[in-house]
């Protein structure tokens, strides 16, 4: 029995040493994807979708670029990492101050938008790739970034929304979803323009000194189609 033992520890051992080696080939690649998402990140915030180029990046990372795509796939597949990377980064609604919260839902974004160009100065980098996503990386990676907001819910957005039904501050004879998907849209458009002069449709950086009653009467604006009235039941 104990040679038995023996023999059969023995031809367990080169199976093991495969496991492990596998497991450890595993764990570099899936960091050396970390890093190479994130030096994507710095490549994508500087020079757009369209203007970063994977050879850049895996250089920085010390990889070639057939590397990059083994990786990732493709340059789309490599934004989308490098977007989701970016978007976990940035908090989400119901991280305002507590005594922001405690004022309420629409306290809470009026402070949001109050805040948007301080917030985005102070963390350039994430918030530069979330806008190239909206606009500059084209139909194609629309659906995946879509269906990734839609899934994992980064901002909280949704959560947001219940708190405000809960508080009775918003409407509750709209599903949650369709108002959240709503904010969501309204409130990136309009915090774009806050930022970038480009994405201004001329309501703000054309007389910056009416930014904000723009901001008011964007906040009056969903107030008229969200906020609860006392009349309602």
């Amino acid at each position: 029995m104990c040679a038995r033992h023996h023999a059969a520890t023995a031809r367990a051992l080169p199976s093991a040493s495969v496991n492990q080696a596998g497991d450890k080939r595993a764990a570099g690649a899936e960091e050396r994807r970390d890093r190479t998402a994130a030096a994507a990140m710095l490549h994508f915030s500087e020079h757009g979708y369209r203007g970063a180029r994977v050879e850049d990046i895996a250089n920085d990372v010390g990889v070639g670029k057939g590397t990059v795509f083994l990786d990732f796939g493709s340059k789309e597949a490599l934004f989308l990492a490098a977007y989701q990377r970016a978007v976990r980064m940035l908090p989400a609604w119901l991280d305002a101050p507590g005594d922001v919260l405690d004022q309420g839902f629409w306290a809470v974004l009026d402070w949001w938008l109050q805040r948007t160009e301080a917030f985005v100065e102070s963390d350039p980098v994430p918030n530069r790739v979330a806008l190239v996503g909206r606009h500059d990386a084209g139909l194609r990676l629309r659906a995946p970034i879509d269906r990734f907001m839609r899934s994992e819910d980064p901002f909280g957005t949704l959560e947001f929304v219940e708190s405000g039904v809960r508080s009775g501050e918003v409407r509750d004879d709209i599903d949650p979803e369709m108002l959240a998907t709503m904010l969501d849209w309204l409130a990136e458009r309009f915090q774009d323009a806050l930022v970038s002069e480009d994405l201004d449709p001329g309501l703000i950086h054309r007389r910056p000194e009416r930014r904000g009653m723009r901001i008011r009467e964007f906040v009056e604006i969903l107030r008229d189609g969200i906020a609860r009235t006392p009349g309602d039941p």
